[in-house]
């Protein structure tokens, strides 16, 4: 029975890495539609001094409106999101969140991979692969 176990175990740690990425790999491809961002809602002032939200005792200002904000090349964007548009867009930002996390755990297993191929050490030499000369 220790044999068998033994024998089961062969799978080096650069193969349970390159397995972790495929898996990772094919769950990106089945994201849907995605979008960054959050959606926050926000409340207006008109400024028509006869509307209810300048009354100056008790003002009730107009909304909520959702607000979807993100950064795009730096540059932060500000957008209105339609009532009928906002559960759509919430599934956009949540396919977006994962998108961010699945790239983040493939980022960590290719740092995992750099350090066994680059940094561990070289006990047969046949784990590494040659270096390309440019």
């Amino acid at each position: 029975m220790l044999y068998s176990i033994a024998v089961m175990n062969t799978n080096t740690p650069l193969e349970r890495l390159e397995r972790k990425i495929t898996a990772i790999k094919q769950k990106l491809l089945a994201l849907e539609p995605m979008h960054p961002g959050s959606v926050s809602r926000q409340y207006q002032v008109c400024g028509n001094p006869a509307c209810k939200c300048m009354h100056p005792k008790k003002p009730r200002k107009h909304g909520p409106y959702r607000k979807l904000s993100y950064v795009y090349r730096g540059k932060p964007v500000c957008r209105f999101v339609r009532a009928a548009c906002v559960d759509a867009m919430n599934e956009r930002l949540a396919a977006y969140k994962k998108f961010r996390s699945l790239m983040d755990q493939w980022i960590e297993l290719s740092i995992q991979r750099g350090m066994i191929e680059f940094f561990a050490p070289n006990t047969k030499g046949t784990d590494r692969k040659p270096r390309q000369s440019k």
